[in-house]
C-alpha cells in the first residue's frame, strides 16, 4: 500500500520549490502525493502551478483582499485540519516559511501527523526580519519530524537549536525545478 504524502503550498515560491518534489512523488511506486493549495497568493501561485503542470486535488482558495495574518492563519489551520481528517495522509510536506507552511504544520502536529519541512534550518537571527517568515521558520523547525536542509549552514543552524534527528542535507529544490523545466522544454 502506498504511503500518502500531503503537499501543502499557497505561494509562488512554495510551488516552484515543491514542484520537483511533487513530480518525484508522483513517479514513485511507494508514495501517493496529495496536492493542496491554500491559495495564499492566488494569481502568482496559479501561474506557477500551470507552468509546472501541477493540479491540486484540494484548493482552499483562502486569499482575500485585506485579510490579516491572524485571519489567514486561522483559516489555514481549520482548512488543513479538515483535509487531514478527510484524506488521512501519512505525512504532511511543506516548504519554506510562510503562514501556509506554519499553520499547516501546526494542524498536522495537532493530529499527530509527521511533518516534513523542505528548506529547513534557514535563519537570519532576527525574529522580525523577515517578518513574519523568520518566526514561521523557527516554529516549523520545532513541529517538523523530517528536516530537509538546503545547505550545511542550515543543518548547523538546526543543530544549534538542538534539532539533530532526521536532518538531511538535500540541496536547493529550485535548482531541481529549473533543471526539470529546462529538460522538459528541450524534450518537447
Amino acid at each position: 500500500m502506498k504511503k500518502r504524502v500531503m503537499c501543502v503550498f499557497g505561494t509562488r515560491p512554495e510551488a516552484v520549490k515543491l514542484a520537483p518534489v511533487v513530480h518525484a512523488l508522483r513517479a514513485s511506486k511507494k508514495v501517493e502525493p496529495i496536492v493542496v493549495s491554500t491559495a495564499q497568493h492566488r494569481e502568482m501561485l496559479d501561474q506557477m502551478m500551470k507552468w509546472f503542470e501541477i493540479e491540486p486535488q484540494y484548493d482552499l482558495n483562502l486569499m482575500q483582499h485585506g485579510q490579516t495574518l491572524p485571519e489567514l492563519t486561522s483559516k489555514v489551520i481549520l482548512g488543513v485540519d479538515k483535509l487531514l481528517t478527510e484524506a488521512k495522509p501519512d505525512m504532511l510536506l511543506v516548504q519554506g516559511d510562510t503562514v501556509t507552511v506554519m499553520a499547516a504544520s501546526l494542524a498536522a502536529f495537532y493530529q499527530k501527523i509527521p511533518v516534513g519541512h523542505v528548506e529547513a534550518g534557514l535563519r537570519t537571527g532576527d525574529r522580525y526580519n523577515p517578518f513574519p517568515e523568520e518566526m514561521a521558520r523557527q516554529q516549523v523547525g520545532r513541529l517538523a519530524t523530517l528536516h530537509f536542509s538546503p545547505t550545511q549552514l542550515a543543518v548547523d543552524n538546526l543543530k544549534r537549536e538542538g534539532i539533530t534527528n532526521h536532518v538531511y542535507l538535500t540541496g536547493n529544490t529550485v535548482i531541481d525545478a529549473l533543471k526539470n523545466r529546462i529538460n522538459n522544454s528541450v524534450a518537447c
